[in-house]
């Protein structure tokens, strides 16, 4: 259904329930109260039907039409136009759902267009029922109540993203190699999340410095900066978790470098190791080699040879071989390849 709920108070007591929109028009000209309309994505008709009755701004129309807005805070003349960005977090897939609430607030009623599940506004208006001296202090106080809530779903929120913060600074040393996707992953839902809460600030600061101009009541006053100080504390430990991502980020790269050039090092060491066995058997192949090469050219089988019938050939050949291998032996060793 579009319309959720829909009544008209009077001194903080809820006189009527009406219907349908125009029920609700002439009930508030007649009791002279305040009107809260709840609207769930309704069309482009209730809408205009309350532009037309409320005399809403026509830029602000346009905006709840379309949607899709960033958190502000918006005055036209006596109209009030505000938008939120609820969040609630979805544990099983470590993700934060954004939602959109627009609120028109005026002197006499209070408009709410949601356009997702969250906030509970349910829960705002049984609250507020139940405390008629708060609600007999007009649209501003339903605003009030409005934001506070969801700026108190804003803590699951905060609970939800603080523990996956915690589980990757555990996942970091374990050598899981999907934890850089992980807070790629998270950081963007904390830069998300810091869009729809960091806003809430000034929109709550400039509500605080129209109090006066606009006479709002002081209790009402004090339960703003109440949720302001509120406010404060997450957007700051939203911040927080950005750092701590960002310093994880950091430990991420660092921690494989550092593997990597452990894995170098191993790498060249097993090659310098690898290098030194060649050495090794290319020096003693030389040396095997000269003797080789002298008794290879003794033993050719020619009748006509030099030196063939010495007396001292033979000796002169083995004496050759020895002093050829000792003197590469000792050119290998200086060169330590040996």
């Amino acid at each position: 259904m579009t319309i959720v709920d829909n009544a008209v108070y009077v001194s903080g007591v809820r006189a009527a329930t009406p219907e349908s929109l125009d029920s609700t028009y002439e009930l508030l000209r007649k009791n002279a109260g305040m009107a809260w309309i709840g609207l769930y994505r309704p069309g482009t008709e209730e809408i205009d039907s309350l532009a037309r009755e409320f005399a809403l701004h026509h830029l602000a129309v346009e905006d709840a039409i379309t949607a899709h807005q960033r958190p502000k805070l918006e005055r036209y003349d006596s109209v009030l136009f505000v938008v939120l960005r609820p969040a609630r977090y979805l544990d099983d897939v470590e993700k934060v759902e954004f939602g959109e609430l627009h609120v028109f607030v005026g002197p006499d009623f209070v408009v709410t267009i949601r356009h997702a599940e969250s906030p509970d506004l349910g829960v705002v208006r049984h609250r507020m029922e139940q405390a008629p001296g708060l609600l007999c202090l007009g649209p501003e106080a339903v605003l009030y109540a409005i934001v506070d809530q969801v700026v108190d779903e804003y803590e699951p929120v905060i609970a939800g993203l603080e523990n996956d913060v915690d589980e990757i600074e555990d996942q970091l040393f374990t050598g899981d190699a999907f934890v850089a996707r992980r807070i790629y992953a998270l950081s963007s839902e904390v830069i998300e999340f810091q869009r729809a809460t960091q806003p809430l600030v000034g929109m709550l600061e400039a509500l605080q410095r129209g109090s006066e101009k606009y006479h709002v009541d002081l209790e009402l006053q004090r339960h703003l900066r109440d949720v302001h100080d509120h406010t404060i504390r997450i957007v700051e430990r939203a911040d927080s978790f950005r750092a701590h991502l960002q310093t994880a980020l950091t430990v991420h790269a660092t921690l494989v470098a550092q593997q990597q050039n452990e894995e170098m090092h191993h790498l060249t060491e097993a090659s310098l190791a690898q290098s030194e066995e060649v050495k090794k058997i290319s020096a003693w192949a030389a040396i095997l080699f000269a003797p080789t090469l002298v008794g290879t050219i003794y033993g050719m089988n020619f009748d006509d040879m030099p030196e063939l019938h010495w007396a001292t050939g033979y000796p002169l050949a083995l004496s050759l071989m020895l002093i050829t291998s000792m003197a590469l032996y000792i050119v290998f060793k200086r060169q330590r390849w040996l």
